[in-house]
């Protein structure tokens, strides 16, 4: 039987195959391999669609490929990114020239969202960026394979580990953001060495609480959000800041509706300055909004690592509480800086290295270890370098609140809290020791001065402690106050010393303690006298006229009694200001005269100068003005450019004063500008300078100025709350009523009204205008038009008013980046550097512009 054969067609074309479809010649097809093909033809197609399906194939494994080593795509962030432009610009030009760059920073300051934002921002020039998280990583072997995986890379080849990275990253052109370093901070910076010198077009970006410490490494600090400015109720001027934003933000998250309106401004304001402008603590208090009132929490912050709980659950364990992510830090430490971690928490004002060691070393920490660990703690962002004017000063050193906060906890825990509170306190006693010394340490500056935080926390925390107040301590902290010119604060605690003194006390009445007169004797210690002399001058300062003099002779008498000269001179000084104030001026002088005799035998010459000066204050009110200038003339030299700058601007005043009773008004304008130069910012006392000028300029004639400076310096008195003393103010008041009565109505409401609306700055550099310690400008006008632009202008005035760029750019609806170039053009077009040089051409203009107004010919007074 037959078999039938199968019919065979084509794979191309379909055709039947058969014998005799081959051409003559073809060779017969082998018997294992039937043929495939009617044609040539048709084989060509074949083998072109089998290349094809081929190179479709490798292509998609090439993609593959890819994607194994490209991992997975950088996080989409599910909130809004705030603030932080000046950083990513930054970020952006170091990222053009350094292959290796580490932000750091403490936890919760925000590293992750700005790697991860400004690495987002590089996709569009054509770089590939990917995300490696090494938070649970904890094992310096995993590393690797870690990244590996991260990144999708599987073992092949027989590589592994770095060479499997090195491989497979080869000339690729990346951004590896390398996420929490610091656990694992020694083998990352030899990971990073490798891959970097392995694979030419790598860059890297690390985020680490310490730095790698790799050769060509570029470290960035990131810093916290910045703040508003204090004691503003300005919802726009509060929003400026970048902190309050984010808190705005992620409170409305937490309470839709919620808005910065005039009522809450200044609250919010403060939450985010008693967080420091940390965005992690700032984003767990804006989410306490939707069930606690702001001021619930902003009293909560006196416990901020219990309120700050419960964020995202989405996030590392480490940022959903606030404690978690500094404990991640202080796992990290090892004893020795754990101890001193702990420890420096008491010290809320910062510290330098010497007051560090003074409170923090024992028998446990040896001082000469401090500074090392210092320099350890800070490379590991768990204390921040704070900025200095001065470079020569010795670096100081901060933690932040909410660090400070969970390390005092760590210390009550240790056991260690009352001995380390006893260190701090015996340091701060012993600062006192070099101005035992001094006569009039009222009135004189000091290391305490610098300490002034962290002395009102050992005060707070010794009257915490429900015992008597520690009299040495709490006196100092009432000169700082009367220093700093916060009055009522300083006769509180001058009361509370008073109180618990040793020897009876009478009752009270409403301007404080009176001492019954038996008890001012020799019973009482030397600090009874100097409190009641202080207690004196701040009454006399708040003119509180009969207290003052209550004070001054309690202080007299106590001081007979116990025999001191030093303490006498200081007691009868005060009751010589307390004179001065009820306008009983010989006795003053009586006062004053027998306070220098005491003080010249002491022979101390910075303080005998100071005596002198006083004395002639006080003569030249008698009317003894050339006897006055005598006693300034020996004094002056010793007390001009001293430190503190009060005393230096007090000395010019008088001085001044003199030089203007004797008729010589040039001198006394030179006196009072060097004065006003003399006084570093805001305060009462360069309101006396600035009243001096006004004076002045009513001398000579000028009377639109006169008015000007004397409504400026009037508003400036209201503003600060002072009073000036009761003869210069008739005296300055006489010459502001002449300059008004030659005045027109019109101009002289001009005047008042362009006086008032100076800012300090501008008001500063007009009364400086034409003297010899501020000389007129060069204007470099063509005919009296300005050099600059409308728009630069308008910058250089706002300039002149005080404003930053911040909030120049906020007036004009300019970007910050735009009103620098402008201000830049400014300095260019005037050859000027610095913002008070501007604010000084400024005033020029105006003062120009004014005396033109004032031009006699145009019917007015100048």
């Amino acid at each position: 039987m037959r078999r039938m054969r199968a019919s065979r067609t084509c794979e191309v074309c379909g055709a039947e195959l058969s014998d005799r479809g081959r051409r003559e010649g073809d060779a017969p097809a082998s018997p294992g391999r039937p043929a495939r093909y009617c044609s040539d033809a048709c084989r060509q197609r074949a083998f072109r669609r089998r290349s094809a399906r081929q190179a479709k194939d490798q292509e998609q494994g090439r993609g593959q490929e890819r994607s194994r080593a490209d991992g997975q795509e950088l996080p989409r962030a599910l909130d809004s990114f705030i603030g932080r432009r000046r950083e990513l610009s930054r970020l952006r030009t170091l990222v053009k020239s350094a292959r290796l760059l580490t932000l750091t920073g403490p936890g919760g300051v925000g590293k992750t969202r700005l790697a991860t934002e400004f690495a987002t921002g590089l996709r569009g020039a054509d770089r590939t960026a990917r995300l490696v998280e090494l938070d649970s990583v904890h094992d310096a072997d995993r590393l690797p394979q870690a990244v590996a995986a991260a990144l999708g890379v599987g073992e092949r080849g027989g590589r592994t580990g770095v060479a499997l990275l090195a491989h497979e990253l080869g000339d690729r052109s990346m951004m590896l953001v390398l996420d929490n370093c610091e656990h694992l901070v020694e083998p990352c910076a030899q990971l990073v060495a490798t891959l970097l010198g392995r694979c030419p077009r790598l860059r890297i970006l690390a985020t680490s609480r310490e730095v790698l410490r790799v050769p060509g490494e570029v470290v960035f600090r990131v810093g916290e959000l910045s703040l508003s400015p204090t004691g503003t109720d300005d919802p726009a001027a509060v929003l400026q800041a970048d902190a309050v934003r984010l808190f705005v933000d992620r409170a409305g998250g937490s309470a839709p509706g919620f808005e910065l309106h005039g009522g809450n401004a200044r609250t919010v304001a403060e939450i985010c300055r008693r967080l420091d402008g940390m965005p992690l603590a700032i984003e767990l208090a804006a989410r306490r909004t939707g069930v606690l009132p702001l001021s619930d929490i902003l009293t909560g912050l006196d416990d901020q690592l219990t309120l700050l709980t419960d964020g995202s659950r989405t996030g590392p364990g480490r940022h959903r509480e606030l404690a978690a992510a500094i404990d991640w830090s202080h796992r990290l430490l090892d004893p020795e800086e754990q101890t001193l971690f702990r420890r420096l928490s008491v010290l809320v004002g910062g510290f330098d290295a010497v007051g560090a060691a003074a409170v923090c070393a024992d028998g446990q920490m040896q001082p000469r270890h401090v500074l090392r660990v210092l320099c350890a703690l800070e490379a590991k962002s768990l204390i921040a370098r704070m900025p200095a004017a001065d470079a020569e000063v010795s670096a100081r050193f901060r933690q932040l609140s909410s660090i400070r906060a969970y390390a005092l906890e760590r210390l009550a825990d240790s056991g260690e809290l009352p001995g380390t509170w006893q260190r701090a306190d015996d340091w701060l006693t012993g600062l006192m020791e070099p101005a035992a010394d001094q006569v009039f340490v009222d009135q004189a500056g000091g290391r305490l001065t610098e300490e002034r935080e962290n002395l009102a926390a050992a005060v707070a925390h010794l009257d915490g402690l429900g015992s008597a107040p520690h009299v040495p301590l709490t006196l100092a902290l009432a000169r700082v106050r009367f220093q700093q010119e916060q009055l009522t604060t300083a006769r509180a605690l001058l009361t509370r010393v008073l109180e618990h003194s040793d020897g009876p006390m009478s009752s009270r009445d409403s301007q404080g303690p009176r001492m019954s007169p038996e008890s001012t004797g020799s019973r009482f210690s030397r600090h009874v006298g100097a409190t009641l002399a202080l207690a004196a001058r701040a009454a006399c300062q708040q003119a509180d006229e009969g207290a003052a003099l209550r004070f001054a002779e309690q202080a007299v008498a106590v001081e007979r009694h116990r025999d001191d000269p030093a303490g006498l001179a200081n007691a009868l000084d005060a009751r010589a200001a307390a004179l001065l104030c009820r306008g009983e001026f010989a006795q003053a002088v009586d006062d004053f005269a027998e306070c220098l005799d005491l003080v010249a035998a002491l022979g101390n010459p910075r303080d005998t100068a100071w005596c002198r000066h006083h004395l002639a204050w006080a003569l030249l009110h008698i009317g003894k003005a050339a006897e006055a200038d005598e006693l300034m003339a020996a004094c002056l030299p010793q007390l001009r450019g001293q430190h503190p700058w009060c005393q230096s601007a007090a000395a010019l005043h008088t001085a001044g004063a003199i030089r203007l009773a004797l008729g010589d008004v040039a001198a006394a304008q030179d006196l009072f500008a060097e004065g006003l130069r003399t006084v570093p910012g805001e305060s009462f006392h360069a309101l006396y300078p600035l009243e001096g000028l006004a004076v002045v300029a009513a001398e000579r004639g000028r009377m639109k100025r006169s008015l000007r400076l004397f409504a400026a310096a009037a508003q400036a008195r209201r503003r600060l709350d002072t009073e000036p003393e009761a003869e210069w103010r008739r005296q300055v008041e006489s010459a502001t009523a002449r300059a008004a009565a030659a005045l027109p109505p019109a101009g002289r409401d001009a005047a008042v009204a362009q006086g008032r609306g100076m800012s300090w700055e501008h008001l500063i550099a007009h009364a400086l205008l034409g003297t010899d310690e501020g000389p007129v400008p060069v204007d470099r006008t063509d005919e009296g038009r300005s050099p600059l632009t409308g728009r630069e202008m308008m910058v250089a005035s706002l300039v002149a008013e005080g404003l930053t760029n911040r909030e120049v750019a906020a007036r004009l609806d300019l970007s910050a980046s735009t009103v620098s170039t402008h201000l830049d053009h400014v300095r260019d077009k005037l050859g000027m550097r610095s913002r008070t040089q501007i604010a000084l051409w400024v005033a020029g203009r105006e003062q120009r512009r004014a005396a033109a107004e004032d031009d006699p010919r145009r019917g007015e007074i100048s």
